[in-house]
């Protein structure tokens, strides 16, 4: 469909709670899907929430294979999640490096739960249920934070573990683009 312009951290409409999707399988719902997965493709990003595309809805996608911006990931399926809700499960909690489309070229240690369940539904209403850890567990609640006005470096508990990829870590070849 189209590419969208990503928000960036700053523009109010990220920090604000988006309201559920209350009618399914529409073509305003696939229109607005369509145009998330051809944004986070040519942003090569591991996941996109609605918000950061200018609209308050509580839907995300995300998945695939390692990408240049996660290369050691886990493959995550590939999944739209609407109204989503999550749990925490039993495993605490870890901290891993994150980065967001929202704000480019930047990362940070953020700690997140490593397992969690997670309920919601597909783009025609249908239930998703899933159990989840490791990078999958991560990416799930760094979009659904979007769905509630949260960015990643709210999280963060040490502001010397948050910075410009490039000074945090020189040489690699990790980017945002």
């Amino acid at each position: 469909m189209a590419i969208k312009p990503i928000l960036r951290m700053g523009d109010p409409r990220l920090l604000q709670a988006s309201e559920p999707v209350r009618d399914f399988g529409t073509p305003e719902l696939l229109a607005l899907i369509a145009d998330m997965e051809d944004t986070m493709r040519a942003a090569h990003g591991a996941g996109l929430a609605a918000p950061q595309i200018g609209v308050l809805s509580r839907l995300v996608i995300f998945g695939g294979g390692p990408t240049a911006r996660y290369p050691d990931a886990d493959a995550v399926p590939y999944t739209v999640l609407v109204n989503p809700k999550l749990k925490a499960l039993r495993g605490g909690t870890e901290s891993e490096w994150e980065g967001c489309l929202s704000v480019p070229g930047m990362r940070g240690l953020v700690p997140r739960y490593r397992r969690l369940r997670y309920r919601g539904f597909d783009p025609w209403g249908r239930p998703i249920d899933r159990t989840v850890e490791g990078f999958h567990a991560r990416v799930v609640q760094h979009e659904v934070d979007h769905l509630d006005g949260v960015l990643y470096p709210t999280r963060i508990k040490d502001l010397r573990k948050f910075g410009f990829i490039e000074e945090l870590f020189p040489g690699q070849s990790l980017r945002d683009d």
